[in-house]
């Protein structure tokens, strides 16, 4: 369904209110190379970024490399990642993502949305990331629980599917923005708009947003 001119007017409001009022809004993964930001995404799936920072450090000095993460035992990798929660499968991910990375990329993360699907652990919402924050290439819209809990309340989607919301918000949003509403989003959902409790009062969007389900 097209966007009414209107829903575009109030989505143009919207993010301009958000970029002036989260003008250092980023990715808040740490990472120095693509496939650090790969690892700490895969890791980041049922997890705050904050307890992913603090794991990260420690295995990417033991796995520098996607050579060197395809080698580490499941075992040594386990309890390397153990407080990120689902450990076991995360390890099973991260090692068959770095193998699979070994024998068909040199070693070295793809470029592609394609490429990257069909790494383990690599979904369209990790490669949306890896794409636009390693890469700055804006193939789509991350949409987390953040992302879609805001985009509901805002009336820009009704969508509870990532996809459906994704698909709503890259034909309501430029497409160099695409990257950066994510974090905008994410800012203004952990500073303003909580799932519980929301402070609608104090809210910079208060006059474009008719807090649906809030």
């Amino acid at each position: 369904m097209t966007p009414s001119p209107a829903l575009r007017r109030r989505t143009t409001q919207i993010l301009a209110i958000l970029k002036r009022t989260y003008p250092e809004a980023h990715c808040a993964l740490h990472f120095t190379t693509p496939l650090e930001l790969l690892i700490a995404t895969i890791l980041s799936a049922q997890c705050t970024d904050e307890r992913v920072n603090q794991v990260t450090p420690a295995l990417f000095a033991r796995c520098p490399d996607a050579t060197s993460l395809a080698a580490i035992s499941q075992n040594e990798l386990e309890k390397i990642i153990h407080s990120t929660g689902f450990y076991r499968a995360k390890a099973r991910s991260l090692r068959s993502c770095a193998a699979s990375l070994v024998a068909n990329h040199q070693g070295k993360v793809p470029r592609t949305m394609e490429a990257l699907h069909k790494l383990a652990g690599v979904g369209r919402k990790t490669a949306n990331v890896v794409l636009g924050n390693a890469f700055g290439l804006a193939e789509g819209v991350v949409v987390d629980t953040h992302v879609g809990r805001l985009s509901r309340r805002m009336g820009l989607t009704r969508h509870l599917d990532p996809v459906k919301v994704e698909s709503a918000l890259v034909r309501l949003i430029p497409k160099e923005d695409w990257t950066l509403v994510s974090h905008l989003l994410i800012a203004h959902g952990r500073k303003r708009c909580m799932a519980r409790n929301p402070n609608c009062a104090q809210c910079e969007l208060k006059k474009l947003c008719p807090q649906r389900g809030v």
